[in-house]
């Protein structure tokens, strides 16, 4: 049987529905060829002939589900993306923090990198942190995608040297070492990151978090299913704690405790409660 070349109405809604139930992605119909093409994909590389026939598969095999999920999301990344981001974080956040932390008697920092994708953002954060925390201070970053296969490279740590084109010459030779294909992160940056599986939709149970970077991430979320993201990204944090999102993302107009915070290098947002 030829692979379904379209969706009717009737099978959008189906499809869109379950995955926005599954995962708070939003397809709505300006972006429906993206859904369509990677249903496309998803029945050309598992065999199933048909269209219905895969939305049964779907709803009754939860590993095909994931695999559905991790085929329409979008891994876009790169060491340190956003340069001001970093500059902020080194500059401004962790000294904060560490004042703060000291100020407590206390000397470890929690960060969680949301969306992490193939793992270039919590390596470029373990670098800074390796640089720049003072004696005595300690750091824990966990990285969680949606994308299985995304993972599985990330805590391969191998990247081509096309991708470790933003890292500068210093991190280069100090946490990388050179491959005949690539560049391969040591164990002292790669140790220092636990990657895991995550639903943004649930809770992740961390709590105490200090930082959380979810850049380009909600973007693919209706409001509703945002608002109980950065939500639950609240309720995660320490009382003086800091949110990154994306540059083209923003909380303005939504019902949230965040507070917005400019810095000289980048905007954020805090949770700030005395």
């Amino acid at each position: 049987m030829p692979i379904v070349k379209f969706l009717t109405e009737v099978q959008f809604t189906k499809f869109r529905d379950y995955i926005y139930d599954a995962s708070g992605i939003h397809f709505s119909s300006s972006n429906r060829t993206i859904l369509e093409s990677r249903l496309k994909d998803r029945l050309r590389k598992s065999g199933i002939p048909g269209i219905d026939e895969y939305y049964k598969e779907i709803t009754s095999n939860e590993g095909e589900m994931k695999t559905l999920l991790d085929t329409v999301t979008t891994n876009l990344t790169r060491f340190f993306r956003n340069a001001a981001h970093f500059k902020a974080f080194e500059h401004y956040v962790i000294p904060e923090l560490v004042k703060y932390k000291k100020s407590r008697g206390e000397n470890l920092i929690k960060i969680w990198s949301a969306g992490c994708s193939t793992g270039e953002e919590p390596y470029s954060l373990s670098m800074v942190l390796k640089d720049i925390l003072p004696p005595g201070f300690k750091y824990d970053i966990t990285a969680s995608d949606l994308s299985l296969k995304c993972l599985m490279a990330a805590k391969e740590g191998f990247y081509s040297e096309q991708k470790v084109n933003g890292v500068s010459a210093k991190y280069l030779q100090k946490y990388f070492e050179k491959k005949p294909n690539g560049y391969l992160v040591k164990d002292e940056i790669k140790n220092t990151v636990k990657f895991d599986y995550h639903n943004l939709k649930a809770d992740s149970g961390q709590r105490n978090l200090d930082i959380i970077f979810c850049r380009n991430v909600i973007i693919y979320f209706d409001e509703e299913a945002q608002i109980n993201v950065i939500n639950k990204f609240y309720q995660s944090m320490n009382n003086h704690a800091y949110l990154f999102i994306g540059h083209s993302e923003s909380l303005f107009g939504m019902d949230t405790k965040f507070e917005f915070l400019k810095t000289d290098f980048a905007t954020m947002y805090r949770k700030f409660t005395k």
